[in-house]
């Protein structure tokens, strides 16, 4: 099979589940497969093998997250906690560059034991020899560059332990998803956190959040119109010029 016909099939098998959304609004994705669901539903191997007895159970002072002093903020796989987003971020860089040279260059032997002026008689009319060469150049640039930035976010999502690691570090992530008539929009954290950076709201700002992937987008017909077609951005990638 050619390449070509290949990748028009590829193209074809990649538009289908496209063509599957028009006249209707994007689906959500299903929480059942994702892996907070999986934290929370799953049951993890117990820490300890002992067993409390009933009396320690009932006891108001205990220090249980069911008890009345109980820590309640997340700490094991399972847990949700409320990571709060406030990104406000603005930068701007200029810079100038200004860079210019020029260069002249003779040399010539007129007098060099009567030589040039007979070389001279073989030479075409106007020609001669008392000049070897003669270069001039002169090279200039100049250069303007500036970026400016600002960037304004705040939300605010729940977000599921997904593992404890043996040094008491949590992997969190987080997903949320609005639908406004056609249009999706989704919100993604993921990342690492300490237990002791947790607020008493059970709360973490963005910026103690290691490793911290915030994405925020959208997807369904705005969206659609706004990327540019399959076949325009295999064109943009391919074509050298």
């Amino acid at each position: 099979m050619r390449p070509a016909l290949i990748a028009l099939v590829a193209l074809s098998v990649a538009s289908c589940g496209r063509l599957e959304q028009v006249g209707r609004a994007p689906d959500f994705t299903p929480v059942e497969s994702s892996n907070e669901f999986y934290a929370m539903s799953a049951q993890p191997m117990p820490e300890e093998a002992g067993r409390r007895t009933a009396a320690q159970e009932a006891s108001l002072w205990s220090g249980n997250r069911g008890s009345l002093l109980g820590d309640r903020r997340a700490a094991t796989r399972g847990d949700i906690l409320t990571v709060v987003i406030e990104i406000d971020d603005k930068a701007e860089i200029s810079n100038s560059t200004d860079r210019s040279r020029s260069s002249s260059d003779t040399m010539g032997i007129p007098q060099m034991f009567g030589i040039p002026q007979r070389l001279d008689r073989h030479q075409p009319t106007g020609a001669s020899m008392a000049n070897a060469y003669e270069t001039t150049s002169d090279s200039s640039y100049a250069g303007d560059g500036s970026v400016a930035r600002k960037e304004k976010l705040t939300l605010r999502v729940a977000a599921t332990v997904l593992d404890r690691l043996p040094n008491g570090v949590l992997r969190i992530q987080g997903n949320q998803e609005v639908r406004v008539n056609f249009e999706v929009r989704e919100l993604v954290v993921t990342g690492f956190v300490r237990p002791e950076d947790v607020s008493r709201q059970n709360e973490i700002t963005y910026d103690k959040i290691a490793g911290a992937r915030i994405s925020y987008g959208g997807r369904g017909q705005i969206t659609d119109v706004q990327q540019p077609r399959i076949g325009q951005q295999v064109a943009d990638i391919l074509l050298p010029f």
